[in-house]
């Protein structure tokens, strides 16, 4: 098991081929997916595509960058998954993309926001990354407040062209935004509750 950090409840660690099927579950909830696409993706697709995708990525990025399964400490079962690599959504221009899903289970439990500073942390203190940015609908009102409790500031919103096929996309979508000395003054000032990082193996 790769471990990439740690968390006061959590394990962050490289997916593996054996994640198929908890993946699967985790993209096919039509709950998780409400905010993200109007069709989930398969199990077939998961296992086909997105996985290996997530595999691949370990080759061809630095270390401490991609999608990582998060692990609860207590149960070892599999609370979503979080991510860290470059930006490519619709809407981004430069930096480096935080994202996370959660099984529903997990939600109203403070995790999202835990693993989110983590990875921050990470970003910053061991990465040396420049900006950490993020995107989500702006109907999301769940993981925008996240974003700002872990001090991303929104800095725009777009339009989609085809927003009319998602429920809210009319409303938008949010880009957040944190930068290296945004993070370091709060930081000094306190206003910043990280959580604790295991080193990068």
């Amino acid at each position: 098991m790769h471990i990439v950090l740690e968390t006061d409840r959590m394990l962050m660690r490289r997916f593996t081929g054996e994640d198929a099927q908890a993946l699967a579950a985790l993209y096919g909830d039509p709950r998780v997916m409400r905010f993200i696409t109007p069709e989930p993706p398969s199990p077939a697709e998961v296992k086909a595509t997105i996985l290996p995708e997530y595999l691949q990525e370990y080759q061809d990025l630095p270390e401490g960058l991609g999608s990582f399964a998060a692990i609860q400490k207590e149960t070892g079962q599999m609370a979503g998954r979080f991510s860290l690599k470059p930006a490519n959504s619709y809407g981004l221009t430069g930096g480096t993309e935080l994202g996370y899903r959660l099984y529903p289970a997990c939600w109203g439990r403070g995790l999202a926001t835990e693993g989110a500073q983590a990875l921050i942390g990470l970003a910053f203190e061991q990465l040396h990354l420049d900006r950490v940015v993020a995107t989500m609908m702006a109907d999301n009102t769940g993981s925008w407040r996240v974003m700002e409790k872990c001090g991303l500031r929104r800095i725009s919103t777009f339009y989609y062209s085809d927003a009319h096929l998602m429920p809210g996309g009319e409303h938008g979508d949010f880009v957040y935004e944190l930068t290296r000395s945004d993070w370091t003054s709060q930081a000094k000032s306190g206003s910043w509750a990280r959580s604790p990082l295991s080193e990068i193996p």
